[in-house]
């Protein structure tokens, strides 16, 4: 699986973005998938092959990176630059490595499908996450 290479410094909430925020349950970098773990009520890193089926559903996309027990602010909807190089127009799904981010041809057997969003442009992602709980 590729994943994208993202610039923490550079993701960027749009103006339409829904955002929460909470702690860190461990180190996150700005750009990760995140889940709100309910055991310690923090985020953690998504992961789409995790045996947990909590950790396999993201939450959204941590707004800025984070040391364990640092606030974290989490984009669960809306435009967000993510840092890194899209193909506009392609589809964006979470990936079997913990908080990636991968397109639609790198999604692959044994993951659970977890769609993120549409790139809009070649920076900006249209974050509208969808988890069918379908396991390739």
């Amino acid at each position: 699986m590729v994943d994208i290479t993202i610039t923490p410094g550079n993701v960027v909430s749009g103006t339409n973005a829904q955002v929460e925020y909470g702690l860190a349950g461990a180190p996150l970098l700005a750009g990760q998938l995140v889940y709100k773990d309910s055991t310690v009520g923090k985020y953690l890193l998504a992961d789409t092959n995790s045996a947990t089926v909590e950790a396999r559903r993201p939450r959204g996309v941590a707004l800025n990176s984070a040391s364990l027990n640092q606030p974290v602010g989490v984009q669960t909807f809306g435009d967000i630059t993510i840092g890194a190089t899209l193909t506009a127009g392609t589809a964006y799904y979470a990936s079997d490595t913990a908080g990636g981010i991968c397109p639609v041809a790198d999604v692959g057997t044994g993951e659970a499908v977890c769609l993120l969003g549409l790139a809009k442009s070649t920076t900006v992602l249209g974050l509208e996450i969808q988890f069918p709980g379908v396991v390739l």
